[in-house]
């Protein structure tokens, strides 16, 4: 009797042209999948289905009680992978493995799908961190370098004379503004003495018969000054608070900008540096990757260096048109108004305030009725 020869034993399913198996054959494929399977697994709960050569399917493992055990309860599948070799070859040929998973938890069917990998909140907070040490890193060494004389730095001598003009230039207003606060406060001192010794001329006019006119005269001299004294105190308030909001405001709003140009120029030199250093290295298949690395943070960081200067440029321009504006106003009202009020010329002073819409408080306006404070 010849030899047979060794073949595949799912090469020898006969299939029929709509792709099911023969009756014939079934007891073949149990023989084999009985070697190929797990123990636990019994041949009488095997059922072997068949699909055309066709068929988009692979090896599917079902879980579910073999027709004609006598269980009444519906299949459920659970999808493996065919790690044996008889399942690897059933596979092959478009057949499905229907495997009961017995007293074992069951699963539902359908494809399996994998999560994406969560990423971890505490690497991403430690990266963030690796990411500033190293830039704080380099930008310290940058400034050290720079201020040893071994460093070099990018200058923009056009942009760097404005910026300090208009430091010297703050500084100077910062003075001229604490000069005018204490003029106010002593103004308004004397003003506060002139209305005391107005009431008190007034009450001896009253009680000294033999000196009425002369008190009185005194008494009227007093409250008038001690009235333009207010007037011209409301002309100064409104001078101090116009050149604080410029000092204050509007150029500290300026001059961050100025900061955090200065800190992209160092970020650039930085990275800059580093960059010169690797070109001036060998090239070879450890540096390359560096070098290309380094080209796109030093892009990066000179994109962001040019977009500060642009802004700043900007602010610059802007500030010095709004500063022009605003001093001129304010000048002129603080001579218009002091020219008035020690030329006693009070119509003026009036109309100084009017002019620039100035509104003098009532004394007393402020203070709560004896109803409200009730």
């Amino acid at each position: 009797m010849a030899q047979e020869s060794p073949k595949n034993s799912a090469a020898e399913i006969p299939v029929t042209s709509n792709g099911q198996l023969e009756d014939s054959h079934e007891h073949s494929f149990n023989r084999d999948l009985k070697h190929s399977l797990p123990v636990e697994l019994g041949l009488s709960e095997t059922k072997i289905t068949s699909h055309g050569f066709d068929s988009t399917k692979e090896g599917v493992v079902e879980a579910g009680p073999f027709p004609g055990k006598g269980s009444s309860s519906s299949p459920k599948s659970s999808v493996i992978s065919p790690s044996s070799a008889a399942a690897s070859r059933l596979a092959g040929q478009g057949c499905d493995l229907i495997i009961p998973t017995g007293g074992r938890a069951q699963q539902k069917s359908g494809p399996v799908v994998l999560a994406d990998e969560v990423k971890n909140p505490a690497m991403e907070k430690l990266e963030l961190v690796r990411r500033w040490s190293l830039n704080t890193y380099k930008c310290t060494r940058q400034i050290i370098s720079e201020k040893l004389g071994r460093g070099s730095r990018t200058v923009d001598l056009e942009l760097e004379a404005q910026i300090d003009i208009l430091r010297d230039n703050k500084k100077k207003y910062e003075n001229i503004l604490r000069l005018a606060q204490t003029l106010s406060t002593q103004l308004f001192q004397m003003v506060h003495t002139q209305r005391q010794l107005g009431d008190a001329f007034a009450d001896l006019s009253l009680k000294s018969l033999e000196l009425h006119e002369e008190f009185g005269y005194n008494a009227d001299t007093q409250k008038l000054l001690a009235k333009n004294g207010e007037t011209l105190l409301g002309a100064i308030n409104f001078f101090i608070a116009s050149v604080n909001t410029l000092v204050n405001k509007t150029i500290e709003d300026t001059l961050l900008t100025v900061k955090q140009y200065e800190s992209a120029r160092i970020e650039y030199d930085a990275y800059r540096t580093d960059l010169e250093e690797l070109n001036l290295g060998p090239r070879d298949a450890n540096t390359l990757p560096k070098i290309e690395q380094s080209q796109q943070l030093f892009q990066v960081h000179k994109e962001k260096y040019d977009k500060m200067r642009n802004d700043v440029s900007i602010k610059l321009k802007f500030l010095e048109e709004n500063k022009v504006k605003v001093l001129h106003n304010q000048l002129v009202l603080f001579h218009n108004a002091i020219a008035a009020y020690f030329a006693g010329n009070q119509k003026q002073l009036e109309q100084t305030l009017k002019q620039f819409h100035i509104k003098l408080k009532t004394p007393g306006a402020d203070a709560p009725s004896w109803l409200e404070e009730q």
